[in-house]
């Protein structure tokens, strides 16, 4: 069972690939994590991957299809796995099927979670962080006892560049731009299936446990 879990940035697909690999005992594989572990145990592939990277060049499609087929290539793939944040665009998703196809293998489903801009921007704008312990907060599902006072130590909270409105609406316009594409790329081929991410979490992952079961 290979999966790709596709959505836009806050919309809750890491989670639920989390979910389904502790369910189904497959393995979540992020393309942040393979670079990681390659340049750290400064293999082959890592070296390669590493020489772009420190000019600040994006790693070409054809590199990270690599890394990414020599991590599956491992024991704990053999009854599929789950793709999170790969591929994001349409070369990148024929560059994997050409490479797969040699392999005599295909993507079984790739999963939606489809969740408005606007909600987005109100789930990641509302985020708080501690910026001495790590805790983490959020101003409407978990806010903290004191108004932007860490609960652990007191410290006063933060909000992570990444999640400020404006940085967030610009990640949304650079996915639809080039990752929404994939939608109609997976439609085509009849293996997307779409499931309603403002749900519960609990709700998302029934809706995706009855697509795959």
């Amino acid at each position: 069972m290979r999966i790709i879990m596709l959505g836009a940035p806050g919309a809750g697909k890491g989670t639920q690939a989390e979910k389904i690999a502790e369910k189904y005992g497959l393995p979540h594989i992020s393309t942040g994590d393979i670079f990681r572990r390659n340049i750290k145990e400064g293999t082959a592939l890592g070296k390669e991957a590493k020489s772009y990277m420190d000019e600040g060049k994006l790693v070409p499609d054809e590199l990270t299809v690599r890394l990414l087929l020599d991590r599956t290539a491992a024991d704990d793939c053999k009854k599929g796995y789950i793709l999170d944040g790969f591929p994001r665009t349409i070369p990148q998703a024929e560059a994997l099927d050409t490479e797969l196809k040699k392999l005599g293998e295909i993507i079984d489903y790739a999963i939606d979670v489809e969740v408005p801009d606007e909600n987005i921007i109100k789930r990641m704008s509302g985020r708080r962080a501690c910026p001495k312990c790590g805790a983490t907060y959020h101003t409407e599902f978990i806010p903290p006892k004191k108004e932007n006072i860490c609960d652990e130590c007191g410290e006063a909270l933060i909000i992570r560049d990444d999640d400020k409105p404006e940085t967030v609406a610009n990640r949304l316009k650079v996915y639809h731009e080039q990752t929404q594409p994939l939608i109609d790329y997976y439609d085509k081929k009849n293996i997307l299936h779409t499931v309603d991410g403002t749900q519960d979490v609990q709700d998302v992952f029934k809706a995706v446990t009855s697509i795959l079961e």
